[in-house]
């Protein structure tokens, strides 16, 4: 499987000024190995940015096991639903390993972006980043999952 560059962490994606706002209001936790996020379907109010550990976003499919769609480390975006209305989960996701990471409460984050649209902007312009290297993580997955010859990607 061929899989796409690696997304930007936040605070290479953001201006130093946004990032440092963001992370005043971050949480740390820690997770305990196997422990489920989020499920697709869900609220999405939270999203969280790895500082060590793996968690494995998944996809239902119907009749099947889910489907895990991506493997992801430190520095890494977990959850862009939080962002776009109706906020809720497109993915599941799971942590493979003990995971420590830095939590973001959603709502206090939109609000942010709402008052202040330039970090709007630069928030909106690094999850879509992440979204769109999401989209071809998963089509990646799914054709070698699924498709009769695979992706044709060379490994």
């Amino acid at each position: 499987m061929t899989a796409p560059p690696p997304t930007p962490s936040m605070l290479r994606a953001l201006p130093a000024e946004h990032g440092q706002r963001l992370m005043r209001i971050a949480r740390e936790v820690s997770v305990p190995q196997g422990t489920r996020l989020f499920e697709e379907g869900f609220r999405a109010d939270r999203f969280w940015i790895i500082r060590t550990g793996t968690v494995e976003l998944d996809m239902h499919v119907p009749g099947r096991r889910a489907a895990v769609i991506e493997r992801l480390g430190h520095n890494e975006l977990i959850g862009w639903s939080w962002l776009f209305a109706p906020h809720v989960w497109h993915l599941g996701a799971q942590a493979t390993t003990p995971v420590r990471a830095y939590e973001f409460d959603a709502a206090a984050v939109r609000a942010m972006c709402e008052e202040d649209p330039a970090l709007g902007h630069s928030v909106a312009q690094w999850v879509g980043e992440v979204l769109a290297h999401r989209l071809r993580s998963a089509r990646i997955r799914l054709l070698d999952l699924y498709a009769p010859y695979g992706s044709g990607s060379v490994v």
